[in-house]
């Protein structure tokens, strides 16, 4: 089976979570005889082909995209899925694809059109909406333009694949997509990739927290859909009544400033410290030395720092809203929930768990052993279960998986 993969980010080039879900399952689809190429974007070093771990990468070179512009960063896509079309037409006329997989609506129309320029099943990953992180507020432009995309992506493609139930819920309701259209499976966890680096893991905690001191972590894009400001919120009262907490927040967005703003209002300036984006190696090192992460997203379609988090023996605490459900349990063995939005609620977790050093413990060991169970291996199984569905089947009787 040769399967043509268009994404708007593969590693080295990684603006979030998509680049490494797109990595780990391309090399798990070769270590199942699937032969993947994938059409993304590059530039500066990187060449315009190159087998990474057995993926055959082809990249087109684009200019860094505006970060500040949406109306901007919205006429760079389309310059860019021009761009990717063309390579993608190439490769379709170069090699035999039996089919077409993309990731999101970033690369929808590149993905479309060789698709269909090849008469070949064309499959869809939605890894979040608009219509999602905008909670519903997708009325005016350029919320519209992107909810419109997404919809005709959704409804257009042979199949659509998403990273959690919630999310097979959300695009069947939000896009009319019919469920049967739809399968549900969730992202995997490769423990291997989450080994710290930094030479000194106790100098590092020292740079952020002094001894007897206690470290919380907040890490993410830093845009109001992952709740940032309502764990500062909870945060203030805990610190200022204990005197030993310290956190940091790791990563960049849109919010960035505001929240500065109100980490200052709240008298946290000192208290802790926003580290703009780190690679991964500092973030799998910092999830090592912090006591406690925690994921208060309003939105979340899946919830992939949880299971690092847990992975790398970090308690996490998480909003219960959609995807982060599947992810920590409801039951309080391996994480805690609070319900979301709350901050009331969460500040009496954060004073629960770092009052609590043996509860602390016992979750962070049953939860090093939850994660095993979101396997990259079983995630390229299932989706290749898929594949073979896609191409013994019309498009309009593509059956779901029991």
């Amino acid at each position: 089976m040769r399967v043509l993969t268009f994404s708007w980010e593969y590693p080295p080039i990684i603006e979030g979570g998509l680049a490494r879900h797109v990595r780990k399952l391309s090399e798990q689809l070769v270590g199942l005889g699937v032969e993947v190429h994938v059409v993304t974007r590059g530039g500066g070093a990187l060449g315009p082909t190159e087998d990474r771990h057995g993926v055959m990468v082809h990249r087109v070179t684009e200019p860094p995209f505006p970060r500040d512009d949406i109306n901007a960063f919205v006429r760079w896509v389309a310059a860019m899925n021009r761009d990717l079309g063309r390579l993608g037409e190439q490769l379709r006329q170069a090699h035999e694809f039996d089919l077409v997989h993309s990731h999101d609506w970033l690369v929808a129309k590149a993905a479309s059109r060789v698709a269909r320029a090849a008469g070949r099943p064309w499959l869809v990953t939605i890894h979040a909406t608009e219509y999602g992180r905008h909670q519903g507020w997708v009325q005016k432009y350029p919320q519209s333009y992107i909810h419109a995309a997404e919809r005709d992506m959704a409804r257009a493609a042979d199949h659509v694949i998403t990273c959690s139930r919630y999310m097979r819920s959300h695009v069947s309701t939000v896009f009319g997509v019919p469920r049967t259209r739809i399968t549900a499976m969730q992202n995997g966890i490769d423990v291997n990739d989450l080994e710290p680096v930094a030479d000194d893991l106790q100098a590092l905690r020292s740079t952020y927290a002094k001894p007897g001191e206690q470290l919380v972590l907040l890490v993410g894009r830093l845009v109001y859909e992952k709740g940032f400001h309502l764990a500062l919120d909870a945060l203030a009262p805990v610190i200022k009544q204990r005197g030993n907490v310290r956190f940091v927040v790791a990563g960049t967005g849109t919010a960035e400033a505001e929240l500065r703003t109100q980490a200052q209002r709240l008298g946290l300036q000192r208290e802790g410290a926003f580290l703009g984006w780190v690679g991964d190696d500092m973030l799998h090192s910092l999830y090592r030395v912090s006591d406690l992460c925690i994921v208060p997203s309003i939105y979340e379609p899946f919830g992939i720092v949880a299971l690092e988090a847990m992975a790398s023996g970090c308690l996490c605490v998480v909003a219960d809203t959609g995807g982060l459900r599947e992810v920590v349990p409801g039951d309080g063995t391996v994480g805690l929930r609070f319900p979301s939005r709350d901050t009331a609620a969460l500040q009496e977790i954060i004073e629960r768990v770092l009052s609590d050093d043996a509860l602390r413990s016992q979750l962070v060991v049953e939860a090093r052993e939850h994660v095993l169970r979101f396997d990259w291996a079983q995630v390229a199984r299932t989706t290749v279960g898929v594949y073979t569905r896609a191409l013994a089947s019309d498009r309009t009787s593509l059956p779901q998986p029991s």
